[in-house]
Order: structure tokens, then sequence, then C-alpha cells
């Protein structure tokens, strides 16, 4: 009875784990199919570097093989004088100079073809990634860490370059050689060529999964490991303003020092897989050398003795270690590009949490706005705002104030639409923003926001991403217009030299001043013509003078507009029509307003 039962247990797990292993083959290919579609535009490419490859392989091992049947030759030639002058040293010996040649030739191409691919399908990555990127809002990204984005676009991206440099090239071309290796030595001895291939087919099938069970583990505790590196020291650049101001500058260094203590000790354990892969692949060839060696010590074909012909043999196994190199590294790094795959596939399957109606024609013309009875929550039973009610007529001035946290952004993330409302609605020149395209949305709105995102750049580039994009427009087309702005605002002093838009303020605009920075925040707003003016704490971390001018500046620009201000200081409240507060998600009118 127990044996019967025993043996229905593995009758039945045994369809589990191969249905297991089929779903988890599917599953892999799944993941890895978006990024092999992208491989069909580079396939001419692709397929120059495969080819090279291959010839690179074919020339070393006819090199090799060539070189040991000429040294062999040579020295049986010359045990007698006849037939020294009868051996022809000339044409193996220009043989041997051209497979030389030969391969140094190749192998350049295929680097160059390889990379160039491979750099190719990286960029291709990158944009086809930023495509779909693009249209997702702050739903779909919500509790994913910046520094963590900036992680999969980079360094994941980064790591699909093994599907076709270390993994597909490789594989397809090793076995082409296998194929080519057996016909050329089939050519003398087909029973050693059998011999040969079936060893080196049989490594070719079993090293690869040897060695993907092996470096499974081990490359996606490296791959978690260069990510929580990477957010953790994007986090300790971007705060060490914080950092130093609250003296955790030395508990944050502890915690990056152990962050990259696990990111060394995972690569030491790949570093130890490559080396056991290498040793492995070493031993096979070296026990193949040794059964070549025995079994044509007995003759190759119809010579008995060998003769040159077994020394041909015997080089031509040691070569095929170049070709068979590749493969155990590939499969070890497989599970790291999967794992990469799966986190880009994470954020690029996603659906648009907010959905824009592209076939609209509406437009804004007034910028008139109304909220009725909206609702929202970032969490469930965590209400930020509950049934607020605003209006805004057309070249209305409005101001919310309220304690940070208190959802003063979160109202303005609605009404750009970054977020959607579980409940209420809102509209724009009478029709619900919803049934605006996103193009026309995003027209209509001019947004000054408490941070000023620079780019390494010129002064130029950052100013133009405030001017519609036309393609052919020239480079210089808007420069009068920019340094009218810029005087406007207050940076005359920017404008200095021969050629002043084409200063370079670097990474986040750090060559310049955090007034300064702000300064071309509101620079860009004045270059927009939108009839809806939103402003996220334009002021946050302005002195009073400063807070004064750009406010000011503002105000003036948005003389025939509609003005929604947001912010917990009191400054430029007078200036508004209405003032609203923020307490408990409940919106109130007050007093402030003259």
């Amino acid at each position: 009875m127990t044996h019967s039962t025993e043996q229905t247990s593995l009758q039945t797990d045994a369809p589990q784990t191969a249905a297991h292993a089929i779903s988890t083959r599917s599953t892999s290919l799944r993941v890895l199919a978006p990024f092999l579609a992208l491989f069909r535009r580079q396939w001419l490419m692709m397929l120059t570097g495969l080819i090279l490859t291959f010839i690179t392989l074919l020339t070393g091992i006819g090199l090799l093989s060539l070189s040991g049947w000429f040294l062999s030759a040579t020295a049986i030639a010359g045990l007698s004088v006849a037939t020294a002058q009868m051996f022809n040293f000339f044409t193996p010996a220009g043989g041997v100079r051209f497979f030389s040649i030969a391969r140094t030739a190749s192998r350049y191409g295929e680097r160059l073809a390889t990379h160039e691919a491979t750099f190719k399908l990286l960029t291709q990555l990158r944009i086809w990634a930023w495509q779909k990127l693009l249209p997702l809002s702050a739903a779909n990204l919500q509790g994913l860490r910046k520094g963590d984005l900036l992680n999969r676009l980079v360094a994941d991206i980064d790591t699909l370059d093994h599907l076709y440099l270390r993994l597909l090239t490789p594989l397809v071309a090793s076995l082409l050689m296998i194929a080519g290796l057996f016909v050329f030595l089939a050519w003398f001895d087909l029973s050693l060529a059998l011999s040969l291939c079936s060893i080196l087919l049989l490594a070719w099938c079993v090293l690869p999964v040897v060695f993907y069970v092996l470096g499974k583990a081990p490359g996606r505790a490296l791959i978690d490991a260069k990510q929580q590196y990477r957010v953790m020291l994007l986090d300790v650049i971007q705060g060490q303003a914080e950092l130093s101001l609250f003296a955790a500058n030395s508990r944050y260094l502890a915690k990056l020092e152990q962050a990259q203590a696990r990111l060394f000790s995972q690569q030491t354990a790949m570093a130890n897989i490559t080396g056991l892969s290498q040793a492995m692949l070493i031993l096979v060839n070296g026990s193949a050398v040794v059964v070549m060696l025995y079994l044509a010590s007995h003759g190759v074909g119809d010579k008995v003795p060998p003769g040159p012909l077994m020394a041909l043999m015997v080089f031509a196994t040691m070569a095929s270690l170049e070709m068979m190199m590749p493969i155990a590294g590939a499969f070890q790094h497989l599970s790291s590009t999967l794992l990469a795959a799966q986190r880009v596939t994470d954020i690029t399957e996603q659906a648009p949490a907010v959905s824009f109606n592209d076939q609209s024609s509406l437009q804004v013309s007034s910028g008139a706005l109304q909220l009725h009875q909206v609702h929202f929550a970032y969490q469930p039973n965590s209400p930020i705002l509950q049934g607020v009610n605003l209006t805004l007529n057309a070249g209305e001035k409005v101001a919310i104030v309220g304690p940070t946290g208190c959802g003063k952004s979160s109202l303005f993330g609605l009404i750009t639409r970054e977020w959607l409302s579980q409940q209420g609605n809102i509209t724009l020149d009478g029709h619900p923003i919803a049934d605006y395209s996103e193009a026309e949305l995003r027209a209509a709105m001019t947004v000054v926001s408490q941070r000023i995102y620079l780019f390494a750049g010129t002064l130029r580039d950052n100013l133009a991403l405030a001017l519609p994009f036309i393609q052919g427009e020239p480079k210089k087309a808007h420069d009068e217009r920019f340094v009218e702005v810029l005087q406007q605002v207050g940076l005359a002093t920017l404008l200095q030299g021969d050629k002043p838009l084409d200063t370079w303020i670097g990474e986040g605009g750090r060559q310049l001043s955090g007034g300064e920075q702000r300064r071309i925040g509101v620079a860009r707003a004045l270059l927009r013509d939108a009839p809806l003016l939103l402003l996220d704490e334009p002021t946050e971390g302005l002195d009073k003078r400063t807070e004064r001018e750009i406010l000011s500046l503002l105000l003036n620009f948005a003389e025939n507009k509609t003005l929604l201000m947001i912010s917990h200081r009191t400054a430029a409240l007078d200036k508004m029509d209405a003032v609203y507060t923020i307490k408990q998600g409940i919106l109130q009118r007050t007093n402030f307003a003259s």
C-alpha cells in the first residue's frame, strides 16, 4: 500500500513539476518578448556581428589546427634529406599567415559590429522605455522612489545587453562552429568527428543549465544589491543639506558602506561562479584533448600511424575552448537579465491611470475653473480632500493657504490631471477636464512649482522648454525674447559676455544660486501665453525682498489671466480676489482678502 501510494504521488508530482518548468520557461520568454521584438530593427548589424563571430572562431580553429599539423609535418619531413627537399613549406606557411591575418581582421570587425549593434539596441530600449513611461501619471509611479526608477532606466536596461552580446551571439556562433568543425574533421575521420562534436554538444547543452542554476540566486541578489546601493547613494547625495543640518551624515554614510559591502559580496560570489565555470570548461576541454589524443593515436581515417593528422585533431580540440568559453558566462548572467527585464517590464506594461481624449478638438480660452464636490485620497480610509467646491471665473485671482500636508499640492495634482479624484468633477471653461486632449490641457496651463527643474544644458536650452517645439525652427529664433524675459525677471547679470545664452548652467543648475534658479522658473512662465496660471509655493525658500519681487512680477503677468496660488505664507494675499484655507481636507473661504 505504501509503495503504491508513493508511486501515485510521484506520478502526480511529475506532471506538476514538468508543468511548473514549462510555466517558468514561458514566463521567462514572455518577459523577454518585448525586448527581443526590438532586435528586429537591428537585424542586419546583429547578423553581421554573428557572421563575424563565426568567422573569428573558424579562423582561430583553422590557425591552431594548421599550425599543429605544419609543425608535426615539418618535424617528420626533417628526418631525412629527401623528404625535407620534397616537403612544401610555403603553402602551409601562407595558410598560417592567412588565418592569422583573417582572425585579427574578423575579431576587430566582430567587436565593432556586435558593440555597435548593442549600443543601438540599448538606445532603442531607452527610447522605448521612455515612450512607455511618459504617458504614466503620478498614480502609476506611486511608491516608486526616484533612485529606483533611475536604476531601472539606466542599470537594468544596461543589463539587458547580455541578451545579444553575451547570450544569443555566443550560443548561436558556437553551435554553428560545432557543425562546421564536424564537417571539417569528418573529411579526415568520421568517428573522430563524431566523438569530439558529441563531447562539445553535450557540454553546450549541459554546462549552460548548470551555471544558470548556480548563478540564479547570486545574479538576482546582485541586481537587488546594486539597486539598493544606487538608491541609497542618490538619497545621500541629494539630501546632503538635510543630513548635514541634522548631523546624520555619519549614520547614513555607515549605511551606505554596508550597502556597498553587500554589493561587493555579491560581485565576489558572481566572480567565483565565473571562475568555476571557466575551470570546468578547461577541464572539459582537457578531457576532450586526452580522449582525442587516445583515439587519434590508433589512426586517422585510413592512415596508420596517423602522423601529422594526429596533431591536427588534437590542436583542433584545443582550439575549441575559445568557442565554448562564453557559454557558461552567458547563462550565469541570465537570471540577472531576466530580473532586470522584469523590473523594466513592471513599469512599461502599466496602463496609464489617467487617460486623455486625444481626439478632442476642444480649446481653452479663458481658463475659468470649477471644482464641485471633489473627494480625493491616496489610500482608502485616509481622505485628503473632502467635498471641495471652488469657482474661479475668467481673470479671477484666488489663493489657497494652509500648513504643509493639508492637501494643497494634491488639489493641484487633480487640476493638472496627475491624479484622478474618487468623487466629484473638475471643469475648465465649462467642460470636464477629461474631455480635453493632453496637448490642449497642457497648453492651457502655466505651472510654477516650488521646485524648479533645470537640466544640464545651456541657458537657452532651459528657457526653450517653455515654448512649443517647431520642427526645423532655428535654434536662435527666440533669443531676443529670451534676453527680454531674463532682464524682466532680474537676471541681467547672466547676460554678460559675447554669447550669454550659450552659458552652461550645469546639472540641476548648480552654477546658479537658488534665487537665480527660481527666477528662471518665472522666466519660463512669462514665455508661455496660457490662460490659467497655477502657482505652487512659487517663493518657497526665498528671502522677503526676492519673494515680493517675484510675486509682483507674476501678478503683473497674470493681470488678464486666471490665477490660482497655493502657499503657506501670507505674502501678496491682499492682492487676491479671494483667499481660502484647507483644514482637514475641507476648503473654507477666509477674510484675508482686502
